[in-house]
């Protein structure tokens, strides 16, 4: 076996800088996000996005998300309270709990990568906390 070699700087370079809202359709997405490689049950992305994603969580692992350039604020889940927000600026790194609801907003633009598991699950649509949504209303990402 050979490894799986990624010129992250040329791959982000072709990347355009799309604004992401929560009902943002995969056409949507396309230009500003690049599958780098296959990782375990998931995929290595690099994004560039500005704006406020959907919620999502991911019930088989982890998900790691590398700010590589810009910042974003981390919404999440963290216990029975509201969600909590975190500041991540060029460099941070977060490692994102398995079944953790989160999503990620920038007023400015952020470029990531991100190490994500599949399956996941996401709510498109713009609510303050996605325990406001039945599960019934959530859609199950390969």
């Amino acid at each position: 076996m050979t490894p799986r070699i990624i010129d992250l700087g040329a791959a982000l370079a072709k990347l355009g800088m799309i604004r992401r809202t929560p009902q943002s359709s995969p056409s949507d997405r396309k230009g500003g996000v690049a599958e780098l490689a296959a990782y375990r049950d998931g995929l290595v992305l690099g994004i560039k996005f500005v704006g406020k994603d959907h919620w999502e969580r991911h019930p088989a692992g982890d998900e790691l998300v590398h700010i590589l350039d810009g910042s974003a604020v981390l919404q999440i889940v963290c216990d029975d309270g509201p969600p909590r927000s975190f500041a991540l600026g060029t460099g941070t790194v977060a490692v994102i709990p398995q079944g953790a609801w989160h999503r990620l907003l920038s007023t400015e633009g952020a470029t990531q990568l991100v190490v994500t598991p599949f399956p996941g699950e996401t709510i498109e649509a713009d609510l303050d906390d996605p325990r406001e949504v039945a599960p019934s209303n959530t859609e199950t990402k390969p």
